[in-house]
């Protein structure tokens, strides 16, 4: 190797040294460039019948590649050129530099194209969805703090290239309690959130694609990251709470366990109305309905008030969309039924005037019907 960066030097000794560092550099470049063109359409080909893995991380690794192709290419145009001390010196500092930063990337790169392939064989539109929420939950929490880490390994060991900072690296320790103390107050709440995160994704109070009710609104989680969660709420708005809110403060999750709910309805009718009849149209709208999923299906009399009885009807489906409908579809359809079959019996309010000496009403019997059973959920 020697020999042959002797003899180079040798022919080029009748051109300024600058020139030939120029030429070097630049032909280094475009050689790489070839390099990588060529070496890149081959892993292509290699891959072409290879799982989705090795075809991403090609896909994905075209950059990082190319980067790598360049630093070698151009470590060896620096070291045969005839470049002074100090110009060598920077150009060596920045391909390592380059270098490091290609392991850095490459592993980022392969890290997210791992975690997407396993995360594929999960489906969360899946009707008992509690398994690929757990894992899809955990792994992407898992992704951003590995990434985190990685970042922060790759710019720790940039940084220690730099003679400064090797130098002075024992006196930063040393001073990294005082300094610490002041960021971690400064930081606080970015901390929080961020040991939230790791709380999170090891107790898993929520997962992607829970039904929740937080601040009074229903919705899903739609995305986890390292500091927020967004809620997609049932009319499309997103509602933004830090990690650390489900830590400290109480909510309703609805698909802890499972995705399956039951759903409450609760209809006030006159006694006179049986409930025979109630029961039996309510499994009938059940067993005709394409929501129910053939689990619960309950009617019963709770509560007497004054005037009207409480019925409370339960009904169940594979998940919180589709139970909020089949509440909605088993009010419309059984206020129907006893509007034509029992209208007398939806509450009433009556008031009767005094009888005068012949036994007739001397006022007018007033009597406001109301028209529509009075549901609440």
């Amino acid at each position: 190797m020697d020999f042959l960066i002797t003899e180079f030097r040798q022919y080029t000794d009748w051109l300024p040294n600058w020139m030939v560092s120029v030429g070097l550099l630049v032909g280094a470049v475009l050689i790489g460039l070839a390099i990588h063109r060529f070496a890149f359409g081959i892993f292509k080909r290699l891959v072409e019948d290879k799982d989705l893995f090795w075809r991403s991380l090609v896909s994905r690794g075209r950059r990082p590649m190319r980067l790598t192709v360049l630093t070698f290419t151009v470590s060896f145009a620096a070291a045969v050129a005839p470049l002074a001390d100090r110009p060598a010196e920077i150009i060596r500092h920045v391909l390592l530099l380059g270098f490091i930063l290609v392991l850095g990337w490459v592993a980022k790169t392969a890290l997210h194209i791992w975690m997407t392939v396993y995360l594929r064989r999960f489906k969360l539109d899946a009707e008992d969805n509690l398994l690929a929420r757990t894992h899809v939950t955990q792994s992407r929490i898992a992704e951003r703090i590995a990434g985190a880490m990685i970042v922060i390994v790759t710019v720790a060991a940039m940084l220690m290239t730099f003679p400064a900072v090797q130098q002075y690296g024992v006196s930063v320790l040393a001073s990294a309690g005082v300094a610490g103390i002041v960021l971690g107050l400064a930081l606080q709440p970015m901390l929080k959130n961020i040991f939230a995160g790791i709380q999170l994704a090891i107790t898993q109070p929520i997962r992607i694609d829970d039904a929740l009710i937080v601040e009074g609104e229903w919705g899903n989680v739609e995305e986890i990251t390292s500091t927020y969660v967004v809620v997609k709420l049932w009319d499309w708005r997103r509602m933004i709470l830090p990690l650390s809110y489900f830590i400290e403060n109480p909510f309703q999750n609805w698909t802890r366990e499972g995705s399956a709910l039951i759903g409450t309805v609760m209809i006030y009718l006159d006694y006179s109305v049986p409930v025979s009849a109630i029961r039996r149209r309510v499994e009938e709208i059940a067993n005709e309905s394409k929501i129910w999923d053939r689990r619960v299906v309950n009617v019963q009399v709770t509560d007497f008030k004054e005037s009207v009885m409480e019925i409370r009807i339960l009904v169940s489906a594979n998940n919180a969309p589709k139970t909020f409908d089949m509440r909605c579809e088993m009010r419309e359809k059984i206020i129907d039924f006893v509007q034509r079959e029992y209208p007398a019996a939806l509450p009433r309010l009556r008031a009767e005037g005094a009888s005068n000496s012949n036994g007739h009403a001397n006022g007018a019997v007033a009597e406001t019907a109301l028209r529509h059973a009075n549901f609440q959920s």
